[in-house]
């Protein structure tokens, strides 16, 4: 299993698949990461030597912010919210969706399971 910026990455997958492993790589930034490392990304984690890995990493580590650096800065983007009292920081703070949906239905992911859904029943 090869890693890739601190990372085991699935060695039977595609390359431009593999990398998607790692936490602020997705999709588009995964194919820009083969581009630039020169790799096909049709061919299989296991079969890149170990020059290729290398390279990968390297573009990985000096080019993108990802896995812990990354959840750091968004978790410190979020207590500056709370901290100068924004709307959103305020629904961070009371574990409400942030981005403007509902919440008389719906909302069960960000609000956790009620205490009481539906009407209570009567002994």
């Amino acid at each position: 299993m090869p890693r890739v910026a601190g990372v085991d990455i699935p060695a039977n997958k595609r390359v431009d698949i593999s990398l998607r492993y790692i936490y602020g790589i997705g999709p588009t930034n995964a194919h820009e990461v083969v581009e630039k490392a020169g790799i096909d990304p049709l061919k299989k984690m296991k079969d890149l030597s170990k020059e290729e890995i290398e390279a990968i990493n390297k573009i990985v580590t000096t080019e993108f912010v990802v896995e812990g650096d990354l959840r750091k800065e968004v978790t410190m983007n979020i207590k500056r919210l709370i901290e100068i009292g924004t709307y959103r920081g305020y629904r961070h703070k009371r574990g409400l969706p942030v981005r403007g949906q509902r919440t008389r239905t719906n909302a069960r992911t960000r609000k956790g399971r009620s205490r009481a859904i539906g009407a209570s029943k009567k002994k």
